[in-house]
């Protein structure tokens, strides 16, 4: 047996799992999560590795088709949109619903009230795409659009040398170029002010752990909007305005008229509310502080930096949490 971490809701707790064993299923570690954490295994999902991947979770297969190994950190979540439906109830004589705004059903995303609105969380999928598919469903309407938001950035960096050159990118250019052009690789706050000029519309980026808003200016062509963008340190989602919680994705605005330069404008501070929940949940990750090991050398690294720097030095890209 070996020690596999969770991360889960409540916290960090160990499970002891037989990760030779062909006999040992996926179904069996998803049992002993469910002991740990109370999430059932229909409603798990499983996250491993830096930047995390999700788990393929099929119950049938060995333990060893998710490829994990010991010492592994595993981030668990509750997905209750998995549940399996419920049991019909009896038959009961209707009666009319008292109307009310407020949405039921426990499966919507977070949102708070703002000026009869709604500032709904919009998660997009975490596959180092996140901010470019956030950036996509704002100005696209359409995560699928992400590879355009990457070109995107790479045509604002070729026509303007001066501002983006190797000294600010961290490399060579071309190469800074060729690399965000790839799926597979984050953007951050280069990517956010180049895309803010291309839209004319300032991008609001809300850290959940801290609260603070940093403003990417759309610079001389400010068309006097405003779009929002959630980062939990990891990852990225969008916030957009709707008039009902559970309203269809089409009845959304997703960039708004700036009422205030300062952070005291209404939708600003419904945004601040908004990761004012999702910090209350815990949805977010320090990548300062946070301890990793390269799983390629062993070597032991303290936050994103030191990643980055070990990365850039030994070609390695594969890090677990401690």
């Amino acid at each position: 047996m070996a020690p596999v971490r969770l991360r889960g809701p409540n916290g960090i707790s160990t499970i002891q799992v037989d990760l030779t064993s062909e006999t040992y299923t996926v179904q069996d570690l998803q049992q002993e999560i469910r002991k740990a954490t109370d999430i059932l295994p229909s409603r798990q999902i499983l996250k491993c590795g830096y930047p995390p991947r999700s788990l393929t979770l099929i119950p049938e297969l060995p333990i060893s088709s998710l490829g994990l190994t010991p010492g592994d950190q595993i981030i668990v979540n509750d997905d209750p949109s998995r549940a399996p439906p419920p049991a019909p109830a009896p038959a009961a004589i209707p009666r009319p619903a008292a109307a009310s705004s407020q949405p039921t059903s426990s499966s919507a995303p977070e949102h708070v009230p703002t000026d009869g609105s709604f500032l709904i969380h919009r998660v997009v999928p975490d596959d180092n795409s996140c901010l470019f598919s956030s950036v996509a469903l704002i100005f696209e309407q359409d995560i699928s659009k992400a590879a355009k938001m990457r070109q995107i950035v790479a045509d604002g960096i070729r026509k303007d040398p001066e501002t983006y050159n190797e000294a600010i990118l961290g490399r060579p250019v071309e190469d800074y170029i060729s690399t965000i052009l790839k799926p597979s690789t984050w953007g951050g706050a280069i990517e956010l002010g180049i895309l803010a000029a291309y839209y004319s519309t300032e991008i609001a980026s809300i850290d959940v752990e801290t609260g603070r808003i940093d403003h990417f200016a759309p610079g001389a062509d400010d068309g006097g909007m405003r779009c929002l963008v959630i980062y939990s340190g990891i990852h990225y989602d969008a916030a957009t305005l709707s008039p009902m919680a559970d309203a269809p994705d089409e009845w959304h605005q997703t960039v708004f008229p700036v009422k205030s330069r300062g952070d005291d404008d209404s939708v600003l501070i419904a945004a601040k509310q908004l990761a004012d929940k999702l910090r209350a949940k815990r949805a977010y990750t320090n990548t300062s502080t946070f301890t990793l090991k390269c799983e390629q050398c062993g070597k032991g690294l303290t936050g994103e930096k030191e990643a980055t720097q070990h990365a850039k030095e030994t070609g390695h890209t594969n890090f677990g949490e401690y």
